[in-house]
């Protein structure tokens, strides 16, 4: 827009006022720079020669997507692992699991619990690329010493014994009153450590087999005659230092049914002793 050349400047700051015209006006004819300043002070103090401030961007919180704190908190006493994707597993690798179960499941280290899981890995020992080869049973968790196939097989082998455990443990419970029980039994995600040296799977296996000395239950009434953990599949397992000079196992009471474990497929179970000390009944593991 043009402004005529004979416009007084006080009638340019009207307009540029009420137009919006001010970076129209530029110098007019017959004007020096000082005569625009003095009509760029009279648009000011007509309301109009305020600078435009920057556009601040607004932030809209937004639910959902990757950012920093996002997630499901770990929840209880022993949270489970981290919902992140796994690392890939290598068959050669045995891999020890933890599985926990909730707190309304009053303790497994009964002997309906007992059987009931014992049927879990009867199970499980069906499956062609999965194996469970020790397991211990505490009183709020199960420790199993595990041969995968793949990292698939893995998942699917812990997720169908966890399955069949928990159908096995409801059923158990129910049959103890008239109360029907049903619901969540596994508590988190599993945690799964694998074994990639013969000193690593000493070790495990000294925590799964003795893990009852490890929390005391080797000091209840019933432990007196048990050299070890009836609730484990210690009873067949060979490499007890104190079997290291027989050529069988120790007798087992005629009621008492072991829980079905598999021999190794992998070198690092078959061969750890080898090369490490036998585990001693006596042995108190530490923190796995």
């Amino acid at each position: 827009m043009k402004l005529p050349d004979n416009i007084s400047p006080y009638l340019a700051a009207r307009l540029a006022s009420r137009y919006q015209l001010k970076t129209l006006i530029g110098y007019l004819p017959n004007q020096g720079y000082a005569e625009k300043a003095d009509l760029d002070r009279e648009a000011q103090y007509h309301g109009q020669g305020r600078m435009k401030s920057d556009q601040i961007e607004m932030v809209f919180r937004t639910h959902g997507g990757k950012r920093r704190g996002a997630g499901r908190k770990p929840k209880g006493k022993h949270p489970g692992a981290r919902h992140v994707a796994r690392p890939e597993h290598d068959p050669r690798h045995p891999v020890h699991v933890t599985i926990r179960i909730v707190g309304n499941v009053e303790g497994l280290r009964r002997r309906d619990m007992y059987l009931a899981l014992r049927e879990a890995t009867i199970v499980t020992a069906k499956r062609e690329d999965f194996r469970v080869v020790h397991m211990s049973i505490q009183r709020d968790h199960i420790h199993m010493i595990v041969e995968a196939d793949s990292k698939a097989a893995l998942s699917k082998g812990v997720q169908g014994f966890s399955i069949s455990a928990a159908r096995q443990i409801n059923k158990a419970i129910t049959a103890r009153g008239s109360v029907r029980r049903t619901g969540k039994v596994i508590s988190e995600r599993f945690h799964a450590r694998p074994l990639t040296s013969p000193r690593a799977v000493r070790n495990a296996v000294a925590y799964c087999m003795n893990n009852w000395r490890h929390h005391g239950e080797d000091r209840a009434p019933f432990a007196r005659t048990w050299k070890v953990d009836p609730f484990s599949s210690g009873a067949l397992f060979f490499w007890w230092k104190e079997l290291a000079d027989s050529p069988v196992l120790w007798p087992l009471p005629p009621t008492y049914h072991p829980l079905i474990v598999l021999r190794p497929r992998t070198w690092l179970l078959q061969t750890w002793h080898r090369f490490h000390p036998l585990i001693s009944v006596r042995e108190v593991p530490g923190h796995d």
